[in-house]
């Protein structure tokens, strides 16, 4: 067998060479390639993408924070029940008014009115000497038509009924026989014959009127 000649013997990996210092470890291992175009670049757009959202996301932030108003921020409270009202309370009764005084007609006068009272009896020249009572007598004419006055047209009733007619000529205060128009009066004596109390006096115009008659005051 053929032997080929031994080689120069191979000096180790890390044996140290003339000339160089001592290297303890082995040498850094070669770079590795750099990254491909491709993803320098989705990297790249990525980043800008993501800052722009981020951006966005802030801007909102600050332009909500500025529009929101503290009473806005606040919660909003429940309104609180309005109280219940009271119980209205029964309307009073309106009262009535009060009816107006009725108003007082004016008295209507009598066409005629007899006022009598008490009075002497004065004797006439013809008084004959016997006893006789007097009354004094006011007749007035309220009526629009003129009446007939005469002694006559008279009588006494005295306090117990009794009814005395008219003594001519016995008091010198007779009163006249006339006409008594509208408005006018007369007063004179009605005598009686005897002694009593005179209650009151009537008059009956002609006799056959209707009579009219003066309580004696």
């Amino acid at each position: 067998m053929n032997q080929q000649p031994p080689g120069p013997p191979q000096q180790p990996p890390y044996a140290m060479q003339p000339g160089q210092p001592y290297a303890p470890y082995p040498p850094p291992p070669p770079p590795k390639k750099g990254m491909s175009a491709g993803a320098i670049v989705a990297i790249v757009l990525g980043s800008i993408f993501g800052g722009a959202v981020l951006l966005m996301v802030i801007v909102g932030a600050l332009v909500g924070g500025a529009d929101t108003s503290p009473d806005d921020k606040a919660a909003p409270k429940s309104a609180a029940p309005a109280p219940e009202k009271p119980p209205a309370a029964p309307a009073e009764p309106k009262a009535e008014p009060e009816p107006e005084p009725a108003k007082e007609e004016p008295v209507k006068e009598e066409p005629v009115k007899v006022a009598a009272m008490k009075t002497a009896f004065t004797p006439s020249i013809l008084h004959d000497g016997g006893t006789y009572t007097s009354v004094s007598v006011t007749i007035t004419n309220n009526s629009d038509k003129s009446i007939s006055i005469n002694p006559l047209y008279f009588a006494i009733t005295d306090t117990g009924g009794g009814k005395h007619t008219h003594e001519l000529a016995a008091d010198k205060n007779q009163i006249d026989t006339v006409e008594l128009a509208p408005g006018e009066n007369i007063t004179g004596t009605i005598t009686g014959k005897g002694d009593f109390t005179p209650k009151y006096v009537t008059y009956t115009e002609g006799l056959f009127g209707d009579p009219v008659r003066g309580d004696v005051s």
